[in-house]
């Protein structure tokens, strides 16, 4: 695969019943917002236990995005096969049986058919998993799928721009995941020689330069 990568104009989002929908919700609050990307075609595929994890973590439902969207074995998914062409694919989250079940070309439902068929047809896949620790046999299954072309997104949030709620720390990831879509993103500030100099300031200033508080 090459280095550059292109813009994504057809994307499937596969959710699987791991913990971490929020990151599923944010991304697609994102993707659908009004006008923000009018030629990106959209399309879901749930796995049987991904909206009983919602309901647990999220407010609403995955339909409120008003996707159309796929689940268990519909085979009749445009996405099913490989001679409808989409540009890529991500699983967010993904849970750590739907990473070996696709390392191992399991298509046991539609959502690994799909990722399956990302992988044949040599588009762009790229897994969100949530899991820690890692198991050796979990981190087995994704240096596979990195051999077989998939991005590893691991959910890990960053916090050198300081993020000062729930939505921004979901931002760092999100970003990032649409960076590798090749879909324009202002998600929080990217590192810069800027932000490295205040990094370097703070760090020098040392923990005891900031407000006291008043006795």
């Amino acid at each position: 695969m090459s280095g550059q990568v292109g813009m994504t104009r057809s994307l499937v989002i596969g959710i699987s019943g791991a913990s971490g929908a929020p990151y599923a919700r944010r991304l697609l609050q994102v993707l659908t917002a009004p006008g923000a990307y009018p030629d990106l075609k959209v399309e879901l595929v749930t796995s049987r236990s991904a909206a009983e994890v919602w309901k647990q973590e999220c407010t609403g439902s995955i339909e409120d995005f008003g996707l159309k969207t796929y689940s268990g074995r519909d085979y009749s998914a445009p996405f099913a096969s490989g001679s409808a062409v989409y540009d890529a694919m991500v699983v967010v989250p993904c849970s750590m049986s739907t990473v070996a079940r696709i390392a191992q070309g399991i298509s046991d439902d539609l959502l690994t058919r799909a990722a399956d068929v990302v992988l044949k047809e040599r588009r762009r896949l790229v897994l969100v998993p949530r899991e820690t620790p890692y198991s050796e046999l979990h981190l087995r299954n994704m240096l596979e799928l990195t051999r077989l072309g998939a991005t590893i997104m691991a959910a890990s949030p960053s916090f050198y721009g300081r993020p000062k709620n729930l939505e921004q720390v979901l931002d760092t990831v999100v970003g990032r995941l649409l960076d590798h879509l090749g879909l324009p993103s202002r998600l929080g500030p990217r590192w810069s020689a800027e932000m490295a100099a205040v990094s370097a300031e703070d760090a020098l200033a040392g923990p005891d330069a900031g407000p006291q508080d008043e006795e």
